[in-house]
């Protein structure tokens, strides 16, 4: 079957979801990046207050975004597609749920309140003072680099389908 004939675009919420994440994560990662080094008596005011509240949003939005599809029948996978690059697809949402919560482990140990702008407060994830959610902060940088290099490979991978190959790949969530 011809390959732009078999293309389905995502639904209009799944659209919606999904550019609603990279928004998010866009400001997030601009955040983080101006945000001051974190250390021992340093207080989540500022744009580290800031930065825990968008982890809380990124959290919500990849959760309803997950049930949205489970009651949904997603689009499949276009013909060409290799089997690597959906298991990359499966990874990176996964990453996207477990940044936030390794956040909030850590925001936790230090004994900060994790909140979703000031409005709906969310109860701890590691005990104050707990190592374990201490050293969570440590990967909690680390899995931030990945997702970053993951979403550069992402970025790349969806121009190189609509600007070199011409599929319509990337309509599908346009």
């Amino acid at each position: 079957m011809n390959e732009t004939i078999r293309t389905e675009r995502y639904s209009a919420v799944a659209r919606l979801l999904h550019w609603s994440v990279v928004g998010l994560v866009a400001v997030q990662f601009a955040i983080a990046w101006t945000m001051p080094d974190i250390g021992r008596g340093t207080e989540p005011v500022g744009l580290i207050a800031w930065h825990l509240s968008f982890g809380v949003a990124i959290l919500a939005v990849m959760l309803v975004r997950a049930l949205w599809r489970l009651s949904r029948r997603e689009p499949p996978p276009p013909v060409a597609l290799p089997a690597s690059l959906r298991i990359v697809s499966r990874v990176t949402h996964a990453l996207l749920v477990a940044l936030p919560l390794l956040g909030w482990a850590n925001a936790s140990a230090r004994g900060w309140p994790v909140t979703l702008f000031g409005i709906l407060p969310l109860p701890p994830l590691s005990a104050t003072g707990s190592p374990l959610g201490r050293q969570l902060g440590d990967v909690h940088q680390a899995v931030a680099i990945g997702l970053l290099v993951v979403i550069g490979l992402h970025v790349l991978g969806a121009l190189y389908h609509g600007v070199i190959v011409r599929d319509r790949t990337l309509q599908r969530m346009l």
